[in-house]
């Protein structure tokens, strides 16, 4: 099995040092290794792992919720629970999105709306044109 430093797995995963050695204390990482000098040592299960915690932190995912879900994983085993967090997340997800595309419109509108604008002359000193 392959061992990676902290700093190749920095660079595998994209976290920093800081927020790994956080993830652990907090409980979202566990079990990891450590060489005989006392240093990390993280494995492709660490690394597997950490894609999951990526993609649940960059959907919104709170922490807390995050370790409630990592608790069920290492120590529970009750994949109905973790089902149920993960759906819920996947709404949350799903309402993010369509607030996203309405945000989306809204700035198309406003592209719009100044790309019309620059074309005329630009409005005077102290013009507020939204």
């Amino acid at each position: 099995m392959a061992t990676y430093t902290p700093a190749e797995t920095e660079a595998r995963s994209g976290f920093s040092i800081g927020t790994l050695r956080y993830y652990e204390r907090v409980g979202l990482l566990y079990d990891i290794a450590r060489d005989s000098s006392g240093r990390r040592v993280f494995t492709d299960r660490d690394l597997e792992w950490l894609e999951i915690l990526r993609c649940l932190r960059d959907t919104g995912m709170p922490i807390a919720q995050m370790q409630r879900y990592a608790d069920l994983t290492v120590n529970d085993g009750s994949v109905s629970e973790r089902l149920e967090i993960l759906r819920q997340h996947d709404d949350a997800v799903t309402d993010q999105l369509a607030q996203l595309r309405q945000w989306r419109r809204h700035l198309r509108d406003k592209i719009a709306y100044y790309e019309g604008v620059q074309e005329q002359a630009p409005p005077g000193p102290g013009t507020l044109t939204g």
